[in-house]
């Protein structure tokens, strides 16, 4: 991944009135604003979102409902991605920055979706949607013009993914990641999913410890100690997993500033948990 992951508030301000990003082409804004608590963004992408953007629903664009054995966040077919992706505006060649309010914890579900189907430019707004409001810049309230049907083709395949299988055989050859709270992986506690634990062999890793305060993401020289002491040393075949394959696009994310590539394991917790045949693990 050698592109560029990140832009900042005052790079994307620029961006809106005109000015390409660095290595960029025409922008297009995706506001993928989602929470568990809290699915639904759209009243506040309404309240208030950067002018041009588009908003994105997680739930129903960038996932689809499933069986429980296939997890809570399945990919959605890449033919109704790329429906979705023509309707907010993209073409091929163009420069995607997508952007949340929960530290990018959802926007880089859109990140990995959207790059994993091919589409080459896109961009995380480092520090979300409190970065822009910190640097003063306007907001725009209520439905945002409709955009300019786009001719964008995707196709999936450009990351590396793991099926259940692969992501149980994984430890034994790699470092699998897993991007929960510490809690969860220990198996203390379980909100969501059926049962409590940790795929075997995995290592806790989670990806809130990957941003600071203002949720904008370490530098990438302190990303790299983070990881090399969970074992990610250079050459390592490397992957992640979260409770929905949500939260461990931003592992990917945070690894890929650190230099390396990691696969996701799209079902993850979700999908393994509904197995009865598979193992749990609990504690460190």
């Amino acid at each position: 991944m050698t592109r560029e992951i990140l832009v900042a508030a005052e790079q994307l301000a620029r961006a809106t009135v005109g000015e390409l990003l660095p290595g960029g082409g025409p922008l297009r804004i995706l506001d993928v604003r989602w929470r568990l608590d809290r699915p639904d963004g759209r009243p506040d992408f309404l309240a208030g979102h950067i002018p041009g953007a588009v908003y994105v629903d997680l739930d129903t664009q960038l996932a689809r409902h499933g069986a429980p054995q296939e997890g809570r966040h399945p990919l959605p077919p890449v033919e109704q991605l790329e429906r979705d992706a023509r309707a907010w505006g993209i073409d091929d060649g163009d420069t995607v920055v997508v952007y949340d309010d929960l530290k990018n914890l959802s926007a880089a579900r859109a990140w990995w979706l959207l790059r994993y189907a091919g589409v080459r430019d896109v961009r995380l707004l480092d520090g979300g949607l409190a970065a822009w409001k910190a640097a003063g810049l306007p907001l725009e309230t209520g439905q945002s013009a409709p955009a300019e049907p786009g001719s964008v083709t995707l196709r999936y395949g450009a990351l590396p993914v793991l099926t259940i299988d692969e992501a149980a055989a994984f430890p034994s050859g790699g470092v699998l990641l897993d991007a929960r709270a510490g809690e969860r992986f220990r198996g203390e506690v379980e909100p969501i999913d059926p049962r409590a634990g940790h795929i075997p062999g995995a290592r806790s890793a989670p990806t809130t410890e990957n941003v600071d305060a203002d949720g904008r993401f370490l530098p990438p020289e302190r990303l790299r100690a983070r990881f090399a002491a969970l074992g990610v040393e250079p050459g390592a075949e490397v992957a992640a997993y979260c409770g929905s394959g949500v939260t461990a696009a931003h592992e990917v994310v945070a690894l890929a500033l650190a230099g390396v590539d990691a696969a996701l394991f799209p079902g993850s917790w979700s999908q393994w948990s509904n197995d009865r045949e598979r193992p749990v693990a609990v504690g460190d």
